[in-house]
């Protein structure tokens, strides 16, 4: 089994050496990149791309929403985490539509930290109790004109959804691959991605984080 590499990017050398020991110690991790800031770490990416990068909102010359521009579109396949200590709901709404994988606070838990890395590189995304309220509640708003931004596709009005489609979309917003879904409720593979093709028809989505986005914003699932 191949290491997840990493990128981690901000500009305090010692919470970067900080979270490079923590990552040793709670999974299969390698670091292969450390940038103080988004030049730094574009510099670096035409050598290697890392599977995730774990990158701060304020940084000094290009702050996170930028480098995050340039990597959606430089570096699709790159998976992108910030980590930062502004957890306002614009911020995290706004970095979510740019198409950012996972929106963590600083002080998260070396274990959920290490959940969530292994959860946006094998499944693209990753959102906890706490994301999916800060993330409901701010979609419940207006955007303000600074931060406003294409609103998600799909339709607002009521979804018929049936009891075994919501299982299917609640395990699909924890990550869980079409195999775990199918194991976990007994039924085929080919059954769940049924689900999830009528799932994405319904509510107009194109993808698994697109459909997680919508489901938390019209309360169609319970986050535990």
């Amino acid at each position: 089994m191949n290491p997840i590499t990493l990128a981690i990017v901000d500009d305090h050398k010692l919470f970067r050496q900080g979270l490079r020991h923590i990552l040793g110690r709670v999974g299969y991790h390698e670091v292969i990149i450390e940038a103080g800031s988004g030049p730094e770490l574009l510099t670096a990416l035409e050598a290697q791309q890392p599977d995730v990068v774990l990158l701060d909102l304020h940084l000094p010359d290009m702050d996170g929403r930028a480098i995050s521009q340039v990597l959606r579109e430089q570096y699709p396949a790159v998976r992108i985490i910030i980590l930062s200590m502004n957890y306002a709901p614009e911020f995290i709404l706004e970095l979510m539509r740019l198409g950012v994988h996972a929106y963590l606070p600083k002080d998260i838990d070396q274990k959920t930290l290490g959940e969530a890395i292994a959860q946006v590189h094998m499944q693209g995304f990753y959102i906890d109790a706490t994301t999916a309220q800060v993330m409901r509640q701010g979609l419940q708003e207006p955007a303000s004109p600074r931060l406003a931004r294409k609103k998600l596709p799909g339709s607002v009005a009521p979804l018929e959804l049936t009891e075994r489609e919501r299982e299917v979309l609640t395990l699909i917003c924890k990550g869980l691959s079409s195999q775990q879904i199918a194991d976990l409720l007994f039924i085929s593979y080919r059954t769940v991605e049924g689900h999830r093709k009528n799932l994405l028809d319904k509510t107009g989505m194109s993808n698994a984080v697109s459909l997680a986005l919508f489901a938390v914003k019209h309360q169609l699932i319970e986050m535990e």
